[in-house]
């Protein structure tokens, strides 16, 4: 919600600006020139795009404008999960194999509701999970396919904002466009008298004005919370990793869970103290309760 609420600032900056300066709102109102614009680029949008892209575009850009990203609250899951995951496979490594295949109906999974609906990353530690159970895999080289693994999933999500940028370069230039089309309907006016001529004429520059705004002031801000969203995921993924290649070297559970604790980003990573609190057996009881 802070990306609209920034967006609409921009917006009523700029009418308010106007306004002040005693501009007469009605000139701005020129849905021709916003078709215009608008329907230039959303052609070139699809024209340039994949469907799988495109529907990557629309669920990242909603998740930008909706959701709340990566907080504290999620990390602490995280630990709490790869504590217990970390605790039963020292135990029996192959208890963990009937979790990892379902993790929807896995009793663990299920009291870590922010982690288990992230797909990306629940996908990322069933796989590397059943690795560990099934096969034999060196730390060094389980460190390289889990880079692999995060740098592929990196360069299909890098593709929306360079998208997103790529239409906002595009929308001055489809601004002028819309201008020039508008000065050649002003040309066909010449004879109609200077208040005609004027008002055509400012008609066909709130096209370039269109552009810019709809550039500078709403579609790079998206991109870039956009990149700022997709950037958080790719450090979650290295949290979790941190833990996986310490358990893979054969640390005890603690140490693994210390290895991924601080790998967090510091502005959400709990203390030693919080951690002893939210692995404790009190709170997994309140997990329990909670699922």
């Amino acid at each position: 919600m802070i990306t609209l609420g920034g967006l609409a600032i921009v917006m009523i900056s700029v009418v308010m600006g106007y306004v002040l300066h005693h501009g007469n709102l009605m000139v701005l109102y020129q849905p021709t020139e916003l078709l215009i614009i608008g329907g230039a680029a959303l052609g070139a949008l699809i024209a340039s795009s994949t469907p799988n892209l495109l529907k990557h575009l629309v669920v990242e850009t909603k998740e930008a404008f909706f959701g709340n990203g990566i907080g504290k609250d999620k990390y602490i899951q995280v630990l709490q999960c790869m504590n217990e995951i970390f605790r039963l496979a020292t135990q029996n490594p192959l208890a963990i194999e009937k979790h990892v295949e379902e993790p929807e109906n896995s009793e663990i999974f299920k009291k870590y509701p922010l982690l288990l609906k992230d797909h990306h990353a629940m996908s990322f530690l069933c796989n590397t999970l059943t690795l560990l159970v099934s096969g034999n895999i060196s730390p060094y080289d389980l460190d390289d396919l889990l880079d692999q693994d995060i740098q592929a999933l990196h360069r299909e999500e890098a593709q929306v904002p360079a998208t997103l940028n790529r239409l906002s370069d595009a929308l001055p230039g489809l601004g002028i466009v819309a201008a020039v089309l508008g000065v050649v309907i002003t040309m066909g006016k010449l004879t109609q008298g200077k208040e005609v001529i004027g008002q055509s004429v400012a008609a066909a520059l709130v096209g370039t004005f269109l552009g810019i705004l709809l550039c500078y002031g709403i579609f790079q801000p998206v991109a870039a919370k956009v990149q700022t969203s997709l950037d958080e995921k790719g450090d979650f993924l290295l949290v979790i990793k941190a833990g996986l290649i310490a358990h893979c070297k054969g640390s005890r559970p603690a140490v693994s869970l210390e290895f991924t604790r601080r790998n967090i980003p510091p502005q959400f990573r709990p203390s030693f103290k919080e951690l002893e609190v939210a692995i404790s057996p009190t709170s997994a009881a309140s997990n329990i309760k909670a699922a």
